[in-house]
């Protein structure tokens, strides 16, 4: 890791790479989600090789997210790696504690019980438990999960059948097919995915420009 500090820190000088150096956290986030994303397309093809390389491009987001910090004077690499490490240590008092737990689903619990004493029991509004940046459909089904709504096919049909031609009603389908996935334990972001890309595949190269 220090390796890929110290060569973020070469292309960041005054006679580094012009483009590194005008950089900032707000300017890297769509490398960020671009680089996840990446990452995640690595995993469903199976490559051992890609995703190794996809995991580098996003610790490289990590570095230069370190760097820039580093240099403002706010926190560095040794923050970041020291704070997930705290936090993987405190909620997880069945392993590094004394705590027994019965299974994952206790587990799943404590992490939330320890999570909402660290926060001093403070209750968080909803809108800021979940990511803003997450895809739309991921997103819903989160939001669906803190609100408890449930569904079915019955009632996808009923949304379907009452939705106008409008970006309510077509979001109120989509709501509604969210919550038809997440009864059979669908992932309703990876579904949807998995068949751009079938999608994707099925379509013809693109001819080359005469």
């Amino acid at each position: 890791m220090q390796d890929l500090l110290n060569t973020m820190r070469r292309l960041r000088a005054p006679d580094g790479c012009p483009w590194d150096a005008e950089q900032t956290h707000a300017s890297l986030r769509p490398y960020l989600l671009e680089e996840a994303a990446e990452a995640v397309d690595a995993i469903d093809g199976g490559s051992s090789a890609e995703l190794a390389g996809e995991l580098g491009d996003v610790l490289l987001q990590v570095a230069f997210h370190s760097v820039i910090a580093e240099e403002a004077g706010t926190f560095g690499y040794a923050d970041v790696e020291g704070s997930i490490v705290s936090k993987l240590v405190r909620r997880h008092p069945h392993v590094f504690g004394e705590t027994q737990v019965s299974g994952s689903a206790e587990v799943v619990r404590n992490w939330q019980a320890i999570k909402a004493a660290e926060q001093g029991g403070q209750p968080r509004r909803a809108l800021d438990r979940v990511p803003s940046a997450l895809g739309a459909l991921a997103r819903e089904a989160a939001a669906q999960r803190l609100a408890g709504v449930s569904g079915g096919r019955d009632q996808l049909s009923a949304a379907l059948e009452a939705a106008p031609d409008t970006p309510q009603g077509v979001a109120d389908v989509l709501a509604a097919a969210v919550a038809w996935a997440r009864a059979h334990g669908v992932d309703a972001e990876l579904a949807l995915r998995d068949h751009t890309t079938r999608t994707l595949e099925a379509l013809p190269d693109e001819t080359a420009a005469p």
